[in-house]
């Protein structure tokens, strides 16, 4: 399940494997190695993939379908404005 989650998010953002590693430290080789499910990463570097797209580790290894969003430090105005996008959103789906 990682490797189809971490593929999913990097693609996206509009990453490939290489802009990916480097926002990460990490080498193209490494980025491929998890994808294909070779690897899996260190405890640290599950961490830091999860910081990079905002979402829990749960969600990562599969533990849980549902993403976050990290919305620390934004006032409650510009949340309800995220909300609002996102319910706008989910209405275009339904209406399709």
């Amino acid at each position: 399940m990682f490797y189809e989650r971490i593929k999913e998010l990097r693609t996206s953002l509009g990453l490939n494997q290489v802009q990916f590693g480097k926002k990460i430290s990490v080498s193209k080789q490494c980025i491929s190695n998890w994808e294909s499910g070779y690897i899996q990463p260190s405890i640290d570097m599950l961490i830091r993939i999860a910081e990079t797209f905002s979402v829990s580790t749960d969600y990562l290894l599969g533990l849980n379908d549902k993403p976050t969003l990290d919305v620390e430090g934004l006032t409650n105005e510009q949340i309800l404005h995220i909300r609002a996008v996102i319910d706008d959103i989910r209405g275009q789906k339904e209406r399709q």
